[in-house]
């Protein structure tokens, strides 16, 4: 069957091809009942809306723009596949773009998406302070953003990420219970001093007062994953030079979780004998892994579906109504493994 248009819709309805437009971009005019009919009927008989022509006609191209830093980071995978699964209740497409952990490549698809015209912009900035003023400008005068994930920016945006504090607080005290406090907090390197990940780590020493050393913080380019792994290498073969050889890991991010198993076994050091691991990470490999890996696991899937419904609800909203920016921070759970399988010697 070829595509029908929206007055082919009308037709069957009797009802005006404006109608019909407003139904299936949701619109408040429209009664639910008649919005699901003609939704339905549109669906099952195969309509396909033209974003180009309903640009230039309507002001919006039902098309909204999503920046993540890789598709190949496997929590951003489950963002978008949350993403997609909101996505099949409303008409809208998505158009994703990859900032791959670089500020500059991140304003070109800001600007790419603002020259295409999107409705919105859904964004996991590279930091919290990337491109701030522009993302600002984009905000108030051009479309809606929203952030994921990354969330510490002052921007007045709808955010919407997990208790990070809480997450690695939790992990930080579940080491502290199998007698590891010499913990090694390895983060990127775009991340500051007021990120929550290791304001949870520093804080967690601080509550059940255990001494603490500023040299067990390492910060990597996330975008370079061999010079991750060299980096990591040379600050424990450092500070095993010194007698300060940590025993245990948390890593702020999947890649970093995983790919510090990897400098572990290939720098021979026993886990979680010598260096218990643990970290935020989403792979559902964590069982299959040697050893099985301790995790601090996000609901990305549900991240990413809420941040498509809250924009969704944003671009449907009358003009002249007001939406007030939301935090919505989802929590974390702990999923604990072979790499941190140790005798508890401590409770807390």
């Amino acid at each position: 069957m070829g595509c029908i248009t929206q007055k082919d819709i009308a037709k069957v309805f009797g009802v005006t091809a404006a109608t019909v437009s407003k139904a299936l971009n949701d619109s408040y005019e429209i009664s639910s009942e008649t919005k699901k009919r003609i939704i339905d009927y549109a669906r099952a008989n195969n309509f396909k809306p033209n974003p180009i022509a309903k640009k230039l006609k309507l002001g919006h191209s039902n098309t909204i723009g999503v920046i993540v830093c890789s598709i190949n980071n496997l929590f951003v995978t489950q963002i978008l596949e949350g993403i997609y699964e909101a996505l099949a209740d409303t008409f809208h497409d998505i158009i994703i773009m990859q900032s791959h952990e670089n500020i500059e490549n991140e304003k070109d698809c800001l600007e790419a998406l603002v020259s295409r015209g999107v409705d919105g912009i859904i964004m996991a900035p590279v930091s919290e302070i990337s491109n701030i003023d522009r993302i600002r400008d984009i905000n108030e005068n051009t479309c809606p953003v929203i952030l994921f994930d990354r969330i510490q920016s002052d921007l007045n945006v709808t955010k919407i990420g997990v208790q990070e504090i809480k997450g690695t607080f939790e992990a930080t005290k579940h080491l502290f219970s199998i007698g590891r406090n010499n913990i090694l907090f390895i983060t990127g390197d775009k991340f500051t001093d007021r990120h929550p990940r290791l304001k949870g780590y520093k804080s967690a020493y601080q509550k059940f007062d255990v001494p603490f050393n500023e040299n067990y913080i390492l910060t990597c380019d996330l975008a370079n994953p061999d010079a991750m792994d060299a980096k990591i290498t040379q600050t424990l073969t450092e500070l095993d030079h010194l007698n300060m050889m940590p025993d245990a890991i948390l890593g702020a991010t999947d890649t970093i979780t995983i790919r510090t198993l990897g400098v572990l076994a290939a720098m021979k050091i026993e886990v979680p004998k010598q260096i218990a691991v643990i970290g935020f990470c989403n792979t559902d490999n964590a069982s299959s892994m040697n050893p099985s890996l301790s995790t601090v696991r996000q609901p990305a899937t549900e991240i990413g579906a809420l941040a498509l419904k809250k924009m969704v609800e944003k671009l449907n909203s009358p003009q002249n109504s007001i939406q007030m920016p939301e935090t919505i921070l989802f929590d974390t759970t702990i999923q604990l493994r072979n790499s941190t399988t140790l005798e508890t010697t401590y409770k807390y």
